[in-house]
């Protein structure tokens, strides 16, 4: 009979997973996803691409199994893994962002042009949701990786510090420059 998947730790379930049963990855995508997905959707802002790097963390997670240290916790190892995958999504981003200066502003001015303000509440709560997610888009990513940790994900500076392989001092310093930062691209 094969153990209850929900109820062993996190450290079990990836030797399980390691050893080649699926079920016990697939318990460790169920129990980590949504975190991972919030971590990643703040940090590229994109819903989609978002949910393309999960599936590109959860994939290099399944192949770094054997090298899970059982001692941090699986999260911040996940969080670890998704904040590589949104530093090179930025890189190719970056690229991409270089090769469409082409496009001029006067057909990205016609194209808005038309659009109509939004009346109702709900419409102005997305609007400002969107504002805010293109201002934390604009933050270089040694501020907004530990803004969003720590105040999306909960997580202490110290944990921040250790998925970011930094110091809490460095933590703490690069979230008051971030707000301080968001603040100004909120009120410009």
């Amino acid at each position: 009979m094969s153990p209850d998947l929900a109820a062993l730790p996190d450290g079990d379930l990836a030797d399980f997973a390691a050893a080649g049963q699926d079920r016990a990855f697939a318990e460790i995508m169920r129990r980590h996803r949504q975190r991972v997905y919030r971590l990643i959707l703040a940090n590229v802002g994109d819903p989609d691409e978002a949910l393309d790097l999960v599936q590109e963390t959860f994939v290099s997670a399944h192949g770094a199994l054997r090298r899970y240290d059982r001692e941090r916790p699986m999260s911040a190892w996940l969080s670890r893994i998704a904040i590589n995958k949104c530093r090179d999504w930025a890189r190719r981003r970056a690229v991409r962002r270089f090769l469409r200066l082409a496009t001029s502003l006067e057909d990205i001015v016609d194209r808005h042009a038309d659009e109509r303000p939004l009346q109702d509440d709900e419409a102005a709560s997305r609007m400002e949701l969107a504002r805010l997610s293109s201002a934390m888009a604009h933050l270089p990513a040694s501020q907004r990786e530990p803004l969003v940790l720590c105040t999306v994900e909960g997580l202490s500076q110290a944990e921040a510090a250790a998925v970011l392989s930094t110091s809490e001092k460095a933590v703490e310093t690069r979230i008051r420059r971030a707000r301080i930062r968001l603040g100004e691209l909120l009120a410009g």
